[in-house]
């Protein structure tokens, strides 16, 4: 008798959380659309509500670290955006303290600077030209401490040491055949250093005499006498190149002749992008050097910088986010969410410079805090649905820092598809369960943060969270909620309540 009683009472308990869950679950679709339930207007049903959309600048404090690909060139045509400018600033230094290049020197050859080419964004066809200057920048020689924001005031640079050099995108992954080695490199920018630099740089070495500052003989004297390099984009060039500071083929080259058994052999040894403070095999300490990119973004007199409202422009860090508010789910009543995605269609404009200067490949969505005009916070639950974080606890796991944003689950993704207007790109973000939680709780309907991010960044602790786009690549005109062919607008497919 009594285990009728409990049997029953044990059916009845679950009974009741069965129908509690079915009006408070999270009842959405993980694997995309292709699982949402078809909408038949008796037992599912469809709202589209439009977004509303205002563009700002991103005057964000972005930063690279050393192990990023960093960016040099000069966009000085896109039609949307206007002009960008980017200049690198890094510091190499020889393999050990104190250095020398050897004995029996008959003479110097070239310095050349070589960066490791990693892809370009923009026209490939329009020559860019580089000029190297030197650094005389005090704080950059000891950078750990130092954040060297994109938009901030770059190094202090000083007198030129190279003469302005023709780049030719479509060559860099060309072989470059040494004729003193056995060895050849591709994927090199190459700017060889003016003479008479170069030739003081070469008399530095710790073994020399004379006329020579010793500048070799340990590291403090190094950066006092050589706080690094700017290599600076000038000229009318179309493309931005990508190179990164910390690979072994980025290096400082000193090609030089020395007699060896009474022949003079053509030889060479190189300085480099320190990441360790310890180079290996040895007990030398040599601080880590230090990189830094100062990117400039000109859309004057561009549609992008006087935007209409039935679009907005996104150019991605540092460039331009979106605003995004969607009155409508405010007072949105509870329901079964099955999907609920933001979806955003490019205006085509011209289809050549579309081409060129192509869409990010990724865009980001995030919530403004309730109250603040400045701080943000990344939205609830979508961003990956494995993952446990908390947007309000910025001392606990309030962002995915382990298993990362899931993609595949939260969208932001470029595609493509035909629509009348032509083939165009568009992105999905899934919003899911965001609006199941605000429709069960009636809570707070948030602006929203739209942008083609570099890094997310929150609180004034917090870490800089990479996203999947390189630095300044992309840019897109999207339509706004407003646009007749190509609206902004969030999609909500759900089944009531009974």
């Amino acid at each position: 008798m009594h285990r009728r009683i409990l049997s029953l009472a044990l059916v009845g308990f679950l009974g009741i959380v069965i129908i509690n869950w079915s009006c408070t679950k999270l009842d959405t679709t993980n694997l995309g659309s292709d699982l949402i339930p078809v909408v038949d207007n008796v037992n599912t049903f469809a709202d589209t509500f439009f977004v509303t959309a205002t563009q700002h600048d991103y005057f964000d404090t972005t930063a690279l670290s050393n192990s990023d690909n960093h960016v040099i060139g000069n966009i000085s045509n896109d039609p949307l955006f206007g002009k960008t400018t980017a200049d690198l600033y890094l510091q190499l230094k020889p393999p050990s303290f104190p250095f020398g290049f050897g004995d029996s020197i008959v003479g110097l050859d070239s310095v050349v600077l070589c960066l490791y080419y990693k892809g370009f964004y923009g026209d490939s066809n329009a020559i860019q030209t580089l000029q190297v200057s030197q650094v005389v920048n005090d704080t950059f020689k000891d950078s750990l401490s130092h954040i060297w924001p994109t938009l901030g005031p770059p190094p202090t640079t000083g007198a030129t040491i190279s003469q302005p050099t023709n780049i030719d995108i479509r060559r860099l992954t060309d072989s470059v055949q040494y004729a003193h080695i056995n060895a050849q490199y591709v994927d090199q920018v190459r700017i060889k250093l003016d003479a008479g630099f170069a030739a003081t740089l070469f008399n530095s070495d710790s073994a020399s005499s004379g006329s020579g500052n010793h500048a070799f003989r340990n590291d403090s004297l190094f950066k006092r006498a050589y706080n690094g390099f700017a290599v600076k984009a000038i000229g009318t060039g179309n493309a931005l190149m990508y190179v990164n500071v910390a690979d072994t083929n980025t290096k400082l080259e000193f090609h030089y002749r020395r007699t060896n058994n009474g022949k003079i052999d053509t030889t060479y040894q190189s300085f480099s992008f320190f990441t360790s403070t310890t180079i290996p095999s040895t007990s030398t300490q040599i601080s880590v050097s230090t990189a830094a990119n100062h990117i400039v973004r000109d859309k004057s007199g561009t549609p992008s910088a006087l935007p209409t409202g039935d679009a907005i422009y996104l150019q991605t860090q540092p460039g331009t986010y979106a605003s995004l508010t969607i009155p409508q789910l405010s007072g949105y009543s509870n329901r079964i969410i099955h999907r609920a995605e933001l979806i955003m269609e490019q205006v085509p404009d011209n289809p050549v410079y579309d081409s060129i200067f192509a869409a990010p490949n990724y865009l980001y969505l995030d919530l403004k805090d309730s109250g603040s005009t400045t701080k943000y916070k990344p939205i609830y639950y979508d961003l990956n649905p494995g993952a446990v974080y908390d947007p309000d606890n910025i001392s606990s796991y309030f962002f995915p820092y382990a298993d990362g944003v899931d993609y595949s689950y939260f969208g932001g993704v470029v595609r493509r598809r035909n629509t009348p207007s032509g083939n165009v790109v568009y992105y999905n973000i899934n919003i899911s369960r965001y609006v199941q939680k605000m429709v069960i709780n009636q809570s707070a309907n948030y602006e929203m943060r739209l942008f083609p991010a570099f890094l997310v960044h929150y609180g004034q602790y917090a870490s800089y969270i990479p996203y999947n786009n390189q630095i300044a690549l992309g840019r897109i005109k999207l339509g706004s909620g407003t646009n007749p062919d190509h609206p902004m607008r969030v999609r909500i497919v759900y089944s009531k309540i009974k």
